[in-house]
């Protein structure tokens, strides 16, 4: 359930069936990874979950981009990714990270909405977060601004596992869900 609390903090919705994604990470960052945003934003990246959540081409263009936003001022998304659809339009995804129990925020995202209209403005802006779960599973949400404020427009989870570990049942399961053909 998507909800704000009194400090405008965003939680995923722990009633979400995971998706089991072959985990594409390589080996020596699993071994090292931990529980934080870092790690976070190396297993979105090796896993190409951008990709697969939004149904766009979409490639790292930076980490960490720090900039100045006028009106805002200084502003940091954790991610930016670009990409490309099948009709070409071109896109840009800021990604918020929260690893551990760090939590987003709404401040955060519109600040990432703004950062992309005035740097990528012939960009379609899409922001997204991403949240570790407690079971070691992965919450990709996309956000969208409304005249009533910034909203929840998608929720996916994601579990990496090994590819044997994605049975017949489970593709099964996901090839009948009722919203397949959203992206």
């Amino acid at each position: 359930m998507f909800s704000l609390e009194r400090q405008w903090t965003i939680e995923p919705n722990c009633r979400l069936i995971q998706i089991k994604v072959p985990d594409a990470t390589p080996g020596i960052i699993g071994r090292y990874a931990l529980d934080d945003e870092q790690s976070l934003l190396a297993l979105v990246r090796y896993n190409r979950l951008v990709d697969i959540f939004t149904g766009v081409a979409s490639y790292s263009l930076q980490n960490h981009l720090r900039t100045t936003v006028k009106k805002i001022g200084q502003v940091e998304v954790d991610e930016l990714y670009v990409g490309l659809d099948r009709r070409g339009a071109h896109f840009v995804f800021p990604l918020q990270a929260k690893g551990g129990r760090d939590r987003m925020s709404t401040v955060q995202i519109e600040q990432d909405v703004a950062l992309c209209g005035e740097k990528f403005p012939g960009l379609i802006c899409r922001p997204l977060g991403a949240q570790f779960l407690s079971d070691g599973g992965i919450a990709l949400m996309e956000f969208t601004q409304t005249d009533e404020g910034l909203r929840l427009l998608s929720e996916r989870h994601y579990l990496l596992v090994p590819k044997d570990a994605i049975s017949d049942s489970d593709l099964n399961i996901y090839r009948t869900s009722v919203d397949n053909t959203l992206p």
